[in-house]
């Protein structure tokens, strides 16, 4: 693929980066009024007519209904159960901790690609991903006085639950559309999440309706901007670009909310992201092999 594809790649995962992490910060803002079902039904409630709208203008409304049912509904639990676990998360620690847990997706998604998807991963990677599990053990610390409650613990089951949906998005791309993974997805989370946040719905407070839009507006745009990235781009080339968000984490933890992680984040942060760049330099090395 040439560098100029690459580098339209690169522009757009940074864009992806950036809106998810606006994203993320409404996320936590309204994670600190609301009880985090309830966030999680605004995520998906905010998105819906932006994603609507997008569907109609790229006349792909009549292929909704051709899809395979079971798989999405089991999608959009996870959804809802990883915006809930995520955003109780966010309530209590520092944007830069939550994401450095969650960094652990991209490992167990190539783990999980064994058992579900029948990959192949050799010792390398596997020596990678465990280096990278020890990286949370340290973020965690389960000995000492680290984030091992039940903060840390949201943060890994929401990184599992986006990981099981990582592949079964690989699955279902053989056979559905973009445009109705993403729709369902947004509108079976709002329904969901909305039936049950029902019985402790809080009333919306009108300040926080800026931030229910710019939840809508950034998860959307993020969205757009994500599978731009990989339609252009090489995906061994545009994927460590997504640990930008740590540096988007820093920001908004340090101009909003005045807090940083302390060192042992950092330290750990190190680990997951050095094992992750790792499984992407053999992803793009099996791959170079696999094509001659």
């Amino acid at each position: 693929m040439s560098s100029p594809s690459n580098l339209r790649g690169i522009v757009a995962m940074l864009l992806a980066v950036g809106f998810f992490s606006l994203m993320d910060g409404g996320l936590k803002q309204l994670a600190g009024h609301y009880p985090p079902m309830q966030v999680a039904a605004l995520r998906g409630l905010s998105g819906l007519p932006l994603v609507v709208a997008w569907v109609i203008a790229t006349g792909t409304l009549v292929g909704l209904l051709k899809i395979r049912w079971p798989l999405h509904l089991l999608r959009a639990g996870l959804s809802i159960m990883m915006l809930t676990a995520f955003a109780f998360a966010l309530r209590q620690m520092p944007m830069t901790t939550a994401y450095t847990i969650f960094f652990v997706a991209p490992l167990l998604i190539t783990a999980l690609s064994v058992p579900m998807l029948g990959e192949h991963v050799g010792p390398r990677r596997w020596a990678a991903i465990a280096v990278g599990l020890v990286g949370v053990l340290v973020v965690l610390r389960p000995t000492g006085e680290g984030l091992f409650g039940w903060a840390g613990l949201a943060v890994v089951a929401a990184a599992a639950g986006y990981s099981l949906s990582a592949i079964m998005v690989r699955v279902l791309h053989r056979t559905d559309s973009s445009q109705s993974m993403v729709f369902w997805m947004l509108a079976m989370t709002a329904v969901g999440a909305s039936l049950l946040a029902l019985p402790g719905w809080v009333p919306l407070r009108m300040a926080d309706a800026w931030v229910i839009a710019g939840v809508g507006v950034t998860g959307f745009l993020g969205q757009v901007a994500i599978t731009e990235a990989f339609r252009s781009g090489e995906a061994s080339v545009v994927a460590p670009f997504e640990y930008s968000a740590l540096a988007w984490g820093l920001g908004l933890d340090l101009v909003i909310w005045g807090v940083l992680p302390d060192r042992w984040t950092f330290f750990g942060a190190g680990i997951i992201v050095a094992s992750g760049l790792y499984m992407v330099h053999r992803e793009r090395v099996l791959g170079r092999r696999r094509a001659t």
